[in-house]
């Protein structure tokens, strides 16, 4: 945060909401929990006033104004729901639904979709415009990609797709193609998603407002609002990054992953692994229940079993060779928190200290560096520091493969 950053007070629909010099009316609005209708908005990404769905009046000023591309100033007045406002949301709404062919309710994105929220609140007709010729499909989303579908009929050409794809990824994979109705999402000279520079990182899809960027594997298994998001920590590296698991309520199953953009470390952004690599959960060949090897094979048993032989066997070999004769083997794949139980439980349980981890090889001369150089031998600062850093210095680290959400970062600064 810009510590020379002001304080300032402006009024929206008389209420009196305090802001900081360099936010936009939008963001002041939604940080004081004032809902401005917006589409082309996301946190993540700079200004750009595509969907016009913003605009308010500000008095003293002429016309109306674009709340996410106009900065706050001290004493300003701003009102939102005037009968021009009004008018021209449902104006633009309707232009929109006029390219959105899909019905909501067989849309996965059902549940959790803006258009369909701001449709229905401003009374919008989806037949306003019944002649606007429609997009054809996207033939270079079908070839040797299993990551990504893109729906044209779904689109509003808001371009967050490939704003994210550029401002934050920095990778420059997409680009729009041709005019009005049909205007696509594509790739430079219309490659194939596989041949052009994208990483397959799901930043498209996570930006899009009305799922016509959805998962592939995804499509059918559930609509959003069937459900349920469980959230965890990315379990693929060390950065921690937070998402949510979207479960179907009725099938148990993942369906897919997301990611909420107001939490750190990774504000919402996910690299391929996080966002795409959970198949290994409901895996065909993933042990589903405990397993105990009699007679030269592993047969299955209940988890009292399981654990009724793990101690018994663990007891007998202590109290025969001593509690140094056994040992535990902590897992990266786990949390600090777990871990520390684990090795808790080595210690003050098995009475051995005893107790390892990958780290101890792969990080070890990271940890002896960190300790020299520190004291300690672990981060001495948060990735959130990263941003606020004038330089940094990168050693003997291929940030990009091993920690590709703190990498976005590095490449802003």
């Amino acid at each position: 945060m810009n510590l020379a950053m002001t304080e300032m007070t402006l009024s929206i629909d008389g209420r009196r909401i305090a802001a900081r010099s360099g936010q936009t009316v939008l963001e002041a609005a939604l940080e004081s929990g004032i809902h401005i209708p917006h589409l082309c908005h996301d946190p993540r990404l700079k200004p750009a006033g595509a969907c016009r769905l913003c605009v308010v009046e500000i008095e003293g000023q002429r016309g109306l104004h674009t709340a996410c591309t106009r900065e706050v100033a001290d004493g300003m007045v701003v009102r939102t729901q005037s009968e021009e406002i009004r008018s021209m949301r449902r104006f633009v709404l309707e232009l929109l639904l006029s390219e959105h062919r899909v019905a909501c309710t067989t849309c996965d994105k059902d549940g959790e979709c803006l258009l369909q929220d701001y449709a229905y609140e401003y009374s919008a007709s989806e037949k306003a415009y019944p002649n606007v010729a429609a997009a054809e499909g996207a033939a270079n989303y079908a070839t040797g990609n299993e990551a990504i579908e893109y729906d044209p009929s779904k689109c509003i050409r808001c371009g967050r797709c490939v704003r994210i794809c550029d401002e934050v990824q920095a990778v420059e994979a997409l680009t729009l193609r041709g005019r009005a109705g049909q205007t696509q999402v594509t790739t430079g000279f219309d490659a194939p998603l596989r041949e052009s520079p994208c990483v397959t990182c799901g930043q498209c899809v996570s930006t899009c407002p009305t799922g016509a960027l959805y998962e592939r594997k995804a499509k059918g298994l559930g609509q959003v609002k069937n459900l349920a998001k469980v959230a965890t920590t990315c379990p693929y590296c060390g950065v921690g990054c937070r998402i949510e698991l979207n479960v179907n309520r009725r099938t148990r199953r993942i369906v897919r992953v997301t990611s909420a953009t107001g939490f750190a470390p990774n504000y919402g952004n996910t690299c391929v692994k996080g966002r795409f690599g959970f198949d290994f959960v409901g895996h065909q060949d993933r042990l589903t229940a405990p397993m105990i090897r009699r007679d030269g094979g592993l047969q299955p048993c209940t988890w009292d079993e399981a654990l009724d032989f793990a101690a018994g066997r663990l007891r007998e070999i202590i109290g025969r060779c001593g509690a140094d004769a056994a040992g535990g083997l902590a897992s990266a794949k786990c949390t600090n928190e777990e871990n520390y139980l684990f090795q808790k439980f080595v210690r003050s349980v098995m009475g051995t200290n005893n107790v390892d981890h990958c780290a101890r090889l792969c990080h070890a001369s990271t940890v002896a560096g960190l300790a020299r150089a520190f004291g300690s031998g672990a981060m001495t600062n948060s990735i959130e520091d990263l941003e606020r850093a004038n330089a940094i210095f990168v050693i003997g680290s291929n940030t990009t493969e091993c920690h590709p959400v703190i990498e976005i970062g590095r490449a802003h600064v």
